[in-house]
């Protein structure tokens, strides 16, 4: 995300990167395959299992998760999306 906006911006975002302390109310930047890859993302860990994620990272229905991938950037499946 660096480099994305004006020269000297950095990311408004801090991201944990850490998939082993990964807690409820983390920012984490994901990624979705398909069309949509190459894309970042960034969403709120809504629940962190051992095995996956639950991602809140559509603002516009805070109730949608999308089950991604437990790993420093998270894996959603296009057809979460």
């Amino acid at each position: 995300m660096q480099g994305m906006g004006e020269a000297g911006e950095s990311c408004p975002f801090e991201f944990n990167f850490d998939e082993k302390a990964f807690k409820v109310g983390d920012t984490v930047s994901y990624r979705v395959n398909g069309s949509l890859e190459g894309f970042p993302f960034v969403g709120t860990l809504v629940e962190v299992h051992d095995e996956y994620v639950l991602i809140a990272g559509d603002p516009q229905d805070p109730t949608k998760h999308y089950r991604g991938t437990r790993e420093s950037r998270p894996l959603v499946d296009y057809n979460e999306i």
